[in-house]
This record gives structure tokens, sequence and C-alpha cells, in this order.
């Protein structure tokens, strides 16, 4: 979304150099380069994505229904949400407060900590459920205190938040980081000079300058969530019922030759993916008319 905000000033940077002579490509160019990109996107992305829906409803509406409503599709369902509805707070509340003193304050390891922020980036999703594994396992650092403590953590619902908020809470940080950057301290400075708190600065200030960024940060972040499979997978255990995500619960059925069934429940993956495009889309827009309203205004009032 940093490029959200900036999608007017794109508009603006790309009329001008459409307008002169030596960098204005000719029509043959221009439909060779807008053909190429939409054969690519048709064959990759758009075929695949029609071909899911066409064998989800291959044998009918009832073999769909009958696929989404088995209890074990539910439960991977409600084990999915649950995960975002726990992953996607924490890491709002993580990126909010990594973002804000690491665009707002210079201290010592700044640049320590965002590398951490960028570790799930480098780092397989695989190589993170191996190392929950290794950390709180039956036979890991933990393990043996964690049995005596009937705490289980891997092969369960906690192991698999835990996995999905490490692969997740890179991209709210990320998203807010050159934001808030760009927008500088001057504001929040202001306002504490006229006497506001450090609540009150970011509720009235810092975050109104930051909401469309925080909320694409949030679309990336939930869409991440719902879809994650490799740590998922290494430390869920595939239990039916239990520990399977949706993501899991369609390899399964794959696996065992079910493939209406798995094209039924990757369906869902695949709408919700649709629904998280559409709101992202809204969000940039949303973000392009605050930009025109604001600056727009202030070089109108600068200008006069």
């Amino acid at each position: 979304m940093a490029g959200a905000v900036a999608l007017h000033v794109g508009g603006d940077h790309a009329a001008r150099f459409e307008g002169k002579a030596a960098t204005r490509e000719t029509p043959l160019v221009k439909w060779t380069i807008i053909g190429l990109a939409l054969t690519f996107f048709a064959i990759f992305l758009l075929l695949p994505l029609l071909a899911v829906f066409v064998e989800a409803f291959r044998k009918g509406w009832e073999t769909y229904l009958t696929a989404l409503t088995d209890p074990d599709a539910l439960s991977a369902v409600r084990l999915t949400l649950l995960a975002a509805l726990i992953s996607v707070p924490l890491n709002l509340v993580f990126g909010v407060a990594a973002a804000w003193a690491i665009a707002k304050f210079e201290f010592r390891g700044k640049h320590f900590l965002i590398t951490l922020i960028d570790l799930p980036f480098s780092v397989s999703p695989v190589i993170a459920g191996l190392v929950f594994v290794l950390i709180f396992g039956a036979q890991g650092w933990l393990g043996p205190w964690l049995f005596d403590n009937d705490i289980k953590i891997i092969f369960a619902v906690p192991g698999i938040v835990l996995a999905t908020v490490f692969v997740t809470f890179p991209f709210v940080a990320r998203e807010l980081i050159p934001l808030m950057q760009a927008q500088g301290k001057e504001e929040e400075e202001a306002a504490v000079v006229l006497g506001a708190n450090g609540w009150q600065t970011f509720w009235y200030v810092t975050l109104p300058n930051i909401k469309w960024g925080l909320l694409y940060g949030v679309i990336l972040t939930n869409a991440r969530a719902v879809g994650e499979f490799g740590a998922v997978s290494v430390v869920s255990g595939h239990i039916r019922g239990q520990t399977n995500t949706l993501p899991l619960h369609v390899e399964i059925l794959y696996n065992e030759y079910m493939f209406s069934a798995a094209f039924a429940v990757a369906s869902l993956l695949a709408m919700l993916a649709l629904v998280t495009l559409v709101i992202k889309n809204w969000i940039e827009y949303q973000a392009a008319r605050s930009y025109r309203t604001t600056y727009g205004t202030s070089q109108q009032e600068s200008a006069s």
C-alpha cells in the first residue's frame, strides 16, 4: 500500500513520461506488451482459477454442498478462521508498535529490529515449522516440561496459531514503516508541543494518517493467515477434524482422489482470495482519493 497512496503521483509521472517524444512508444510496441501481459494473466492466473470452479461444480450443486458441509470441512473452516482471528490482531498491534518505533524514533538496535521483521520473508515456512517442533515438540527443548504440565502445543491448535503468527507478522509493519517514514514526525512533535500525551498523539494524529496503510496490511495478513500451508503443515499433525486447516484439508482430499471435494473446498479459498482482491482495490482507491483530496487542496491553497 505504500503504493496505494502513490497511485495519483504515479499517474502524473506516467502522463509526463508519455508526453515526451523520447520516451513515447509506438502503438505496436504498446499493444504487444499489453498482449503479452494479458496472455500471461490468462494462462497462469485466470485459467487455473476458472479450472478450480469448473472442477468444483463438475458433479453438481449437491456434491459441492456435501463437500462443504462435511464435518471435517467445517472443522477446517473453524480452525482456519480461529487462527486468523488470533494472528491478525496480534500482528496488527505488533506491526503498528514496530513501525511507530522505527519510523518515529532513533535507538540502538533499530536496524537489527528491521532485520528480525524481515526474517519470515527469508526463512522457508517449512523451516519455521521445524523450528517450532524443535522447541515445543515431545523431544524438543521445552518438550519434557510441557509434557509434565500437560500443555500441548505441537499437533494442536496453539502450534498452528504460533506458526501462523510467525509467517504473517511482517506484513503490517512492512506496509506502515515506509509510509510513516515518508510522513515524517513533524505532526507528532507539534501535537506534543501543544500538550497532547502519547495516546492522544497516536489516536488523533498518527492513526488517521496511516489508516489506509494499516487496513491494507491487515488484509494481506489475513490472506496469508488463511492460505498458509508450509509451516502449519509441519506443526499440525494432519489430524482430521482437529488440526487440519482449509489448505491441509484440500491436500488430504486430493491425495485420497476425492477430486470434486478437494476442488469444492479449494473454491472457498479462491473466493476468499477474490474478496481480498476487491477489498484491496477499494482500499487503494480510497487511499488515492484521500491523497488527492488532501494534497490537491493544499496545492490549490499554495497557488492562491
